[in-house]
């Protein structure tokens, strides 16, 4: 796990790969911020918080061009599914390098 920072780090670094993730208003809310603490208290590493960051953002981006708009992600606990299957994923973490260089190339940059 690499949340060795303390909580008041891990919670700013969660939230800010939160506020730049593709499909999100950007702006975080108390109850964003109080979640974030509860990732760190759970021991979940800030990596496995941008996996599933990056995993949820690219499933939502990368849909067939004739699909329905998706509305905006407006919480951090919309991630909390995609969190949890991230967890017990056995996918290489260069996977997920991957997918932020395909994001990088299909998302506006905050």
């Amino acid at each position: 796990m690499d949340n060795s920072c303390g909580q008041e780090e891990y919670v700013r670094q969660v939230l800010e790969a939160y506020r730049r993730t593709p499909g999100t208003t950007g702006t975080v809310r108390r109850a964003d911020r109080l979640l974030a603490a509860q990732l760190n208290q759970r021991g979940l590493s800030v990596s496995v918080i941008e996996n599933a960051l990056v995993l949820a953002a690219a499933r939502r981006l990368m849909r067939p061009a004739e699909a329905l708009p998706l509305g905006t992600i407006r919480s951090l606990a919309y991630f909390i599914p995609v969190i949890e299957e991230v967890l017990v994923l056995p996918v290489n973490p260069d996977y997920f390098e991957y997918l932020r260089h395909k994001l990088a190339r299909v998302a506006p940059h905050r």
